[in-house]
């Protein structure tokens, strides 16, 4: 056991003092050590009910005959951070997580641990951890929110986002959006969307490191019994010497995009997982997306895609049922899971109970995937659509440039009256260099929706988007605009061309003229303070198009 390296001999006796003075028993340190890496806290509600989780967990630990060890990381809430200057930081705090959880177990030499993750980086960066440190490992989610209701409607997070631009347009007094905010978020858990949290917590059952049952409700008791059966889960993947590594394999991010695809996931899921990727040391082709793309059928449209929710989706038979269909019709890899099993024997008994909700094979929402790359004179390296949340007027767009250099100004202008039907806002200087951070542009893209010209108007920019975001709206454009990429060179008027399911974005500028541009062009700075956590990300960050992880 790795613990016997601060546990075991004669010159270890102050290392069991330290644990007898917490109240430790001697036979509690002879069995493995278990990290329960817990991300509680009181700042957002998708963390605020996982010390509820980490309780069950520990049960689950000490029952299969470990010794749970509980320490936090940080986690923050992009709800929170939206649309301000805090937006900066959820993605730059991906790494920090990873790096957090490699010092703690890494320190005091842990056997195995358990992730209690909910949220937008927080999941993706303890996957990291879990493949970077490759020891047993395996992840529980606090599991989705419950769907809000208001004036006997069903609603969620998306809904409340765009009523802003309704009070803006005097279509919804404030006093009605102040009983809105009451009602759209009724308790704990991952907000009641396909966002980016409740992407990834189904893509972690998709790659096998969670329990079947990532769907199961935050508030529901199945997911306090899915907690007590993961903390049982470790004990036995210890036992067989099951790694994150065996699990992370080139299978199960094929897998994992599949599902991604049938679902038309968060755009953010081709940042976390390319990341995921790296740290398990496998190869992660953006060709594989474009590929897997091309043959999987959308199945689930979910907020802000479509009318149904979180909840909808697990009453449904949940990503198992979903895995098991496409299963059947031959569209994953077999490939090991944190069950000791294989997909296969986990989807066996797993049903579709409602087609409305996950779709059939032969009844798909599109016979291609919900997200897609466009590359192009604009975005050489590539860009990212959430296809499935684009209305099909919108799919192929032509219109004069908007440019904005930050977030701020955009949101200003569209709320404003100053962007018209027919134009392409382009907002740069916020990717992962340039932000630096790459902040969501949930707040211009509600604008957009909320102001009436969701069927009007599109969105590109080097930064990213939430899952929450609904439209035209193209992402990660690489090179960013730091690193002097073509959305550097946009000026007002430019007439820049989308053709989504073709996968091309085009700035309608001759190569002469944009070389001309480029001899003149002067970066932005980035709006951080020199020797800050953000001046060193903006340092060590790479493109977004490589998951936005540090340069090696």
């Amino acid at each position: 056991m790795r613990s016997h390296t601060t546990t075991k001999g004669l010159e270890r006796a102050t290392h069991r003092a330290l644990y007898y003075a917490m109240g430790y028993l001697p036979e509690q340190l002879d069995k493995p050590l278990v990290a329960v890496v817990n991300s509680h806290n009181e700042t957002m509600p998708g963390h605020v009910h996982l010390d509820t989780i980490a309780k069950a967990v520990k049960e689950g630990i000490l029952a299969a005959g470990g010794t749970p060890i509980e320490f936090p990381t940080i986690a923050l809430c992009d709800g929170i951070a939206q649309g301000n200057y805090g937006m900066h930081y959820p993605l730059a705090s991906r790494e920090l997580i990873c790096d957090s959880i490699e010092c703690m177990v890494n320190g005091h030499s842990y056997d195995a641990m358990v992730l209690i993750t909910e949220c937008d980086k927080i999941t993706p960066g303890m996957l990291m951890a879990a493949a970077r440190l490759n020891i047993p490992a395996i992840m529980i989610s606090g599991g989705p929110m419950q769907t809000g209701f208001h004036c006997g409607e069903e609603v969620g997070y998306t809904d409340l986002m765009e009523a802003q631009g309704l009070v803006q347009r005097e279509l919804m007094t404030k006093e009605e959006l102040a009983e809105f905010e009451q009602n759209a978020l009724p308790g704990c858990g991952a907000c009641n969307i396909l966002g980016t949290a409740n992407s990834m917590n189904f893509l972690s059952e998709a790659l096998g490191l969670t329990l079947p049952g990532s769907t199961i409700p935050a508030t529901s008791g199945r997911r306090i019994a899915l907690a007590k059966e993961t903390g049982m889960k470790i004990m036995e993947l210890y036992e067989k010497n099951i790694t994150p590594k065996d699990i992370l394999t080139k299978e199960a991010f094929y897998n994992a995009l599949v599902v991604d695809m049938a679902i038309g996931g968060s755009s953010n899921t081709l940042i976390h997982l390319p990341a995921v990727a790296n740290e398990a040391e496998v190869e992660f082709d953006m060709k594989m997306v474009e590929e897997v793309c091309a043959k999987t059928p959308h199945l689930v449209k979910l907020k802000p895609a479509g009318a149904h929710f979180p909840a909808d989706l697990h009453r449904a038979g949940g990503i198992t049922a979903l895995m098991g269909q496409l299963m059947e019709a031959g569209l994953l890899q077999d490939a090991l899971t944190a069950t000791g099993k294989k997909i296969s024997e986990n989807v066996a008994n797993a049903k579709v109970t409602n087609t409305d909700v996950i779709r059939s094979m032969d009844n798909p929402y599109s016979e291609t995937g919900g997200i897609s790359l466009l590359y192009g004179n604009l975005a050489p390296d590539g860009s990212v659509c959430k296809k499935a949340a684009v209305l099909p007027k919108m799919l192929v767009h032509k219109g004069p440039a908007r440019v904005f250099n930050k977030e701020e100004d955009a949101v200003k202008a569209i709320y404003g009256g100053e962007v018209v039907e027919g134009e392409v806002v382009v907002i740069r200087y916020e990717g992962p260099k340039g932000g630096p951070g790459m902040r969501e542009m949930l707040s211009p893209t509600s604008a957009i929706i909320g102001m009436g010209l969701g069927e009007k108007v599109a969105l590109i920019t080097d930064g990213r988007f939430s899952g929450a975001t609904r439209g035209a709206a193209i992402g990660h454009i690489s090179p960013e605009a730091a690193d002097g990429g073509p959305i550097a060179l946009i000026e007002n008027g430019d007439i820049i061309s989308i053709d989504i399911p073709k996968g091309i974005l085009t700035l309608e500028v001759s190569d002469e003229e944009l070389a001309k541009r480029k001899e003149n062009w002067v970066m932005e700075k980035p709006p951080v303070k020199k020797g800050s956590y953000l001046d060193r990300y903006s340092k060590l960050v790479d493109s977004a198009m490589t998951g936005a992880i540090f340069k090696r």
